[in-house]
């Protein structure tokens, strides 16, 4: 949500925002959010104030209204195209109108009309939302405020996205609207503590329990970057089930009018063997201009690219013997390290490491569409299912384009996204993911990437939890109906939430029930269960029911151009009837009031956002918005692009191999990190060679690792890998989790290579390295 961000005239104009206040509500792992603009027009003649802004993708809006000089006007949702009709209407006539809608293009981007906001009036918009929150691999559950609005690169030469309008910025200590937050959070669980990448006042327990607990931002927050919160359980992990009554009310075939139940496992999958079938692994890159910013406003050191490419050679390293990959780099166009995906060896990783050691951020805008095409139509190695990598700061329009391509072909492809730094597109990233059965991961300034990325490796090599189902037990008269969609596959570590009609005869409140998660992992049958109470609560807001209803739609709703006929029916009655916003909906709240007539366009005042991750230029240019007004769009200016080379046969776009004249082949050195360094020294065995490299990171000579060597004319390269690996569990215990799979391959080969010596050989490394790891890490 909220941070409006919009097309500013001129930037010496009045700005009629003055405030934005938002109260948060967390309930177990659901967020209820209020958030309100405050306006004010100063000015001598009515104004129309236009604002867009990002919001979670999986929030679902459902309620928006107005206080305008005292008089509340509460919206209705309606098929958008109406509801723009009714706008315009209204305004012509005088009246005062408000307009919420999805961007055309995206479902994270929001924009809002304030119609006809007379000399003096106060106006106080208030949108609500409620979103489940996601559980982080800490335990943690997190809630984000986003605060940036990326311009989006346009793919498509589509001009009516809300999202690709001019954004000007202004300095922070200039910005002429405050900004606070207000935590409220409840959990039978008890609440252990709460986190921010922002300054919070202390966290305030509500009662003894610690079950209730209030925490706010502190004063004079500052626009620096998404607001991020991660609250922490003390049983996070528990399954539960909450009931929720209905409206009875409305029609039977509706969605809101039986009791619904939200389930919520997080199954213990045991750890299992990989199976000997390997796999492909794609890569593919960011490398547009904006991958060149920092992290966030507070990380003024690394670029994003650097990031990435860090995390690639740790990706690399961890592949697994037998497997094949590439890896893609796309901007305005795109680039591979080879023509087609090749089998994984010394000679192959080399060859990417060296390409990857010159890569820069440099491609230009963000255009991914092509090279996802271009992967998609490549030819398919038997026996070797597709892993998709899409590493990405997200800023593309035509998210839905996007999804569609991926959607297509989901059948031969798993996707694992990750969205880089504030202001990705959780549209994008959580789409491509949720599609083709992987994971989405969003990584801020504060965060690892190569945890996250390394997390996502070794999900891709485990086998997945497979034919999911739901049983249940309830009692005679009562009955359980799915609303999810079918879930296809678990991942050791995720937590799944799944939504049930509940139908038939009401019971009394000492009534229970049970539902058991079943679930099969290498053809061995699992099953998780849990009682509940099976008495309904009441929510006004209708909180399970809503969620249920987004739930449906992101399978539904693929967008107000790229959804099926045969599927607009289905989301237009959902939507409606639920309550909750989608593409082809808008709320449209009109005063009863009437004033003068408008004569003539309104003067538009629109809302400019702060200078984060450095300010950005914008070539506008003449366009329609999707109110069928004139307004300035851009696009946003990325670093100079590639000259084009040639034209891929496959997709028709700009496509090219790296440009291999400048590669260095010396690589012992990538960065000055000495865990990267040792890292980056491994082979593709799993082993390491006794050079100036590897005794460089030991701070050694290769004379004083040859004296070391307990045995006369031994192998080397078994010594080196013993050492390498000592040295890895001396010295990076707390980055354990992003190089445990490569230490994995070296512990193999260790074993098979070092023979009856093993264990003097250990011995005698741990001696030289005066390390106090057990012997034990390497099967002693």
């Amino acid at each position: 949500m909220v941070h409006p961000c919009g097309l500013l005239n001129s930037l010496q104009d009045p700005v009629p925002l003055k405030n934005i206040s938002v109260n948060l509500s967390i309930r177990e792992f659901v967020a209820d959010v209020s958030a309100t603009l405050n306006y004010e027009n100063e000015e001598k003649f009515p104004v129309e104030a236009f604002f867009v802004f990002p919001m979670d993708e999986d929030s679902a809006v459902y309620n928006f209204e107005a206080l305008v000089d005292g008089n509340k006007i509460v919206a209705e949702l309606h098929d958008k195209m109406k509801a723009y009709a009714k706008y315009e209407n209204a305004i012509s006539q005088g009246r005062q109108a408000f307009l919420l809608e999805e961007d055309f293009s995206s479902r994270d981007v929001f924009c809002c009309n304030v119609g006809n906001l007379g000399t003096g009036s106060k106006a106080a918009v208030t949108l609500h939302y409620v979103q489940e929150l996601p559980l982080q691999a800490d335990g943690a559950l997190r809630y984000v405020l986003p605060a940036i609005l990326n311009p989006r690169y346009n793919l498509s030469g589509r001009s009516n996205s809300s999202s690709q309008m001019k954004t000007p910025a202004v300095p922070l200590k200039d910005l002429p609207y405050t900004f606070s937050m207000v935590a409220t959070i409840s959990s039978q669980h008890g609440i252990e503590k709460v986190k921010s990448n922002c300054a919070l006042s202390p966290l305030e327990y509500l009662g003894d329990k610690k079950t209730d607990a209030q925490v706010s931002l502190a004063d004079g927050h500052k626009f620096e970057g998404d607001v991020e919160l991660l609250i922490y359980y003390f049983d996070v992990h528990k399954p539960s089930v909450a009931v929720e009554m209905g409206k009875p009310q409305t029609k039977p075939e509706s969605l809101m009018r039986e009791p619904t139940a939200m389930v919520s496992f997080y199954p213990d999958i045991p750890e299992a063997k990989p199976p000997i079938t390997c796999r492909e692994f794609i890569f593919l890159m960011d490398r547009s201009g904006s991958m060149q910013c920092p992290m966030g406003k507070r990380d003024s050191g690394r670029s994003r690219i650097d990031i990435a490419k860090e995390t690639l050679v740790l990706l690399l390293k961890s592949l697994p013997l037998g497997c094949y990959f590439n890896v893609f780099g796309f901007g305005a166009t795109y680039e591979t390290f080879f023509q087609d995906s090749v089998k994984y060896t010394q000679h192959t990783m080399e060859e990417a490491l060296r390409k990857l050691k010159v890569v820069q951020a440099n491609l230009g805008g963000t255009e991914i569409l092509s090279p996802l095409q271009s992967i998609f139509n490549g030819p398919a190695i038997a026996g070797h299912p597709l892993q998709l990598f899409v590493f990405t700061d997200g800023e593309v329009t035509d998210t839905f384009s996007v999804i569609k391509e991926v959607r297509r072909n989901r059948l031969r492809h798993r996707c694992f996204s990750f969205g880089i730094g504030e202001g990705a597109s959780t549209s994008l990233i959580k789409g491509i993911a949720r599609v083709a059965g992987g994971t989405a991961e969003f990584i801020s300034s504060r965060d690892r990437m190569q945890s996250k990325a390394l997390l996502a490796l070794k999900r891709a090599l485990q086998p997945v939890a497979e034919n999911i189902s739901l049983t249940w037990a309830l009692p005679p008269g009562l009955s359980a109906k799915m609303l999810s969609p079918e879930q296809t596959v678990i991942f050791k570590g995720q937590r799944l939430i799944l939504y049930a009609h509940l139908t038939g005869t009401m019971l009394p409140e000492e009534a229970t029930g049970e539902v058991c998660l079943k679930y099969t992992l290498q053809d061995k049958s699992y099953e998780n269960k849990v009682t509940f109470d099976l008495h309904p609560k009441h929510d006004a807001n209708f909180t399970i029911h809503r969620l249920a209803a987004k739930s449906l739609l992101q399978v539904k709703d693929m967008g107000f151009r790229e959804t099926p006929a045969s599927d607009k029916k289905e989301v237009l009655e959902i939507s409606t009837e639920c309550g909750v916003i989608s593409s082809h909906t808008a709320f449209i709240a009109i005063s009863k009031i009437f004033n003068q007539p408008v004569q003539g366009p309104l003067v538009r005042r629109e809302i400019p956002k702060p200078v984060l991750l450095g300010a950005t230029t914008v070539m506008p240019k003449n366009s329609r918005g999707g109110l069928g007004t004139p307004h300035a769009l851009g696009v946003k200016q990325k670093k100079k692009c590639m000259p084009r080379k040639e034209t891929s046969p496959d997709v028709g776009r700009t496509h090219s191999s790296m440009d291999e004249s400048n590669l260095k082949t010396h690589h012992t050195v990538f960065g000055d990190n000495h865990l990267v360094q040792l890292i980056s020294l491994q082979k593709a065995d799993g082993s390491w060679d006794l050079n100036e490299g590897l005794a460089m990171v030991l701070g050694l000579s290769v004379e004083d690792l040859l004296a070391a060597l307990p045995f006369e004319n031994y192998d080397s390269s078994s010594w080196a890998t013993i050492l390498a690996v000592l040295w890895l569990n001396t010295n990076g215990q707390d980055l354990k989790d992003e190089w445990e799979l490569l230490e994995l391959k070296a512990v193999e080969w260790i074993r098979i290579h070092a023979g009856t010596l093993l264990k003097e050989l250990v011995k005698a490394a741990i001696g030289l390295l005066k390390s106090p790891v057990d012997a034990s890490i390497l099967g002693l």
